[in-house]
């Protein structure tokens, strides 16, 4: 698979390097995971911290489907 190379509001969470889309959208999760931003209600749903706001447009959560098309406008391909 290509490598895609973060921009720097998605480089905060996942790194600079570039990296295939599969490995990024897994160093995403692990970050999500790790840092607890999961709605315990509803796991579909990602409560934005600082890092993860400036990738989702500014908003306070989104779906793991929509975060899928925010995070696609933040990669160089």
């Amino acid at each position: 698979m290509k490598p895609v190379t973060p921009d720097a509001a998605l480089a905060a969470v996942v790194g600079a390097e570039p990296l295939p889309r599969t490995e990024l959208t897994k160093k995403l999760w692990d970050y999500i995971k790790s840092n607890d931003l999961q709605n315990p209600e509803n796991k579909r749903e990602i409560i934005a911290d600082d890092k993860l706001k400036a990738v989702f447009d500014g908003k306070d959560k989104v779906s793991m489907f929509e975060m899928t098309k925010l995070v696609s406008g933040h990669v160089v391909k």
